[in-house]
């Protein structure tokens, strides 16, 4: 797909749409979808670094730099790019995961251009304004303090620090306490030197808006963006050693929170999609499996359901349930019992079709408007699948095989980690 040249090659993804890839001299990678139907245009730009970039006892810094990015730049104050966003209707804004930052950004057709030109002074010179920073440290700090309140938050937190250990996915995106109270000024000043240039770009627009118009905005003030004289630093993961143990955290609790996690692999990996299916057959709506067995069957759940978020590296597969103290032994038992089924027990096929059409219909939906279409195709890019995992996506889980799914359970689902919050002798009993 990638020329020499800096031509783009358009590839066709679906009856309706065409998008176009191309890599300008600088190295960002544009793509484009033209959609004509209303006079919108939305942008993603990705930044392939994310939380896994940051160092252990820097925890929290790439969201402190998403909530600065946007409060000045070398030639603006905050007011003055929130007036210059708002004169014209637009939207602008940033947010940080584990393995990219993104700013998203909306228009109408005739006002894109300066709408990006400020997208780009913003991602090239931000200033970082000294009392913006402390502000927004102070406001993240009091959040992650919000979080610790919640019992969901605290038995993921312990989940996801047992299973990952030294790995970056062992921390909150937020990070800790007492790792941001440490974060300066200068902490974002480096990471964002380091990792914010062209080569490390993927800028993803949707709209009313041809290729040709698109990709010579982003010369225009993408262009002359030069990339430092030193290479991306390599990123250097950790292997992870599966040790599956219970961790328990006594609270006086209304419900107790019950939650397994599997090791589950990349996105990169083979038996992505069919993780993504059985996550989908099991905690998925109102008639997913654990929904109907452990909530309406046998009226353990508050809350229960499955999640399979995708990762450039090791991901977490992890079931929950909320139940009263006194059911927390059985509710455990249960999902560990709806778990081991998927891998002594192939779906039939009523159930593995329902689950297929649930995901393929859900992903259509997640693909409706401009914003969700940039966001889709320029995600994939950053995660280093390219633009046809769209369609080579749907098509994989349409073919797998109950057998298949079976399989891949068997590989993953063996010895889970536990993590339980809530009432002392609750989790006494779940112990015993």
């Amino acid at each position: 797909m990638k020329t020499d040249n800096g031509q783009y090659i358009a590839i066709a993804s679906s009856p309706n749409k065409q998008i176009t890839r191309t890599i300008l001299s600088n190295g960002i990678v544009v793509l484009v979808t033209e959609n004509p139907a209303a006079d919108i245009v939305a942008a993603r730009i990705f930044v392939k670094a994310g939380s896994c970039r940051e160092a252990p006892h820097q925890s929290g810094l790439v969201h402190l730099l998403a909530s600065v990015l946007t409060k000045g730049t070398q030639k603006r104050s905050s007011l003055e790019i929130a007036e210059q966003v708002e004169s014209v209707g637009a939207s602008l804004g940033t947010d940080a995961a584990a393995d990219y930052f993104l700013l998203s950004l909306k228009t109408v057709s005739s006002d894109f251009l300066e709408i990006l030109a400020l997208a780009a002074e913003l991602l090239r010179s931000p200033s970082f304004p000294e009392l913006e920073v402390e502000l927004e440290r102070r406001w993240l700090m009091q959040n992650i303090r919000s979080q610790q309140e919640q019992p969901f938050t605290i038995a993921f937190d312990q989940l996801r620090q047992a299973m990952y250990q030294n790995h970056p996915y062992a921390s909150s995106a937020l990070g800790t306490e007492a790792t941001v109270a440490n974060l300066r000024r200068d902490d974002l000043i480096e990471y964002h030197q380091t990792y914010f240039r062209p080569d490390n770009l993927v800028i993803s627009i949707t709209g009313r808006i041809t290729a040709n118009e698109a990709v010579a905005a982003i010369e225009k003030v993408f262009g002359d963006w030069q990339n430092p004289a030193t290479s991306l630093p390599a990123l250097q993961l950790p292997h992870i050693e599966p040790q599956p143990y219970q961790i328990n955290k006594p609270q006086p609790t209304q419900q107790s929170i019950v939650m397994l996690g599997y090791l589950a692999p990349s996105v990169q990996q083979s038996d992505y999609v069919a993780l993504k299916l059985l996550s989908t057959y099991l905690g998925n709506g109102l008639s997913s499996r654990l929904f109907v067995e452990l909530r309406e069957k046998r009226g353990l759940a508050y809350d229960v359901s499955a999640f399979y978020p995708t990762r450039q590296g090791v991901a977490p597969f992890v079931v929950y349930i909320g139940t009263a103290p006194e059911n927390t032994a059985i509710a455990l038992a249960g999902l560990k019992t709806e778990v081991e089924l998927l891998c002594t027990q192939p779906l039939e096929e009523y159930a593995l079709q329902t689950a297929k059409n649930k995901i393929l219909g859900q992903y259509a939906l997640g693909k409706q408007t401009n914003a969700q279409i940039a966001q889709t195709y320029g995600w994939y890019e950053a995660l280093g699948l390219g633009i046809e995992f769209d369609m080579r996506f749907q098509q994989q889980i349409a073919a797998v095989t109950a057998k298949q799914l079976q399989q891949a359970a068997c590989r993953y689902f063996l010895e889970p980690y536990v993590s339980i919050v809530g009432p002392e002798d609750a989790i006494s009993l779940s112990q015993g």
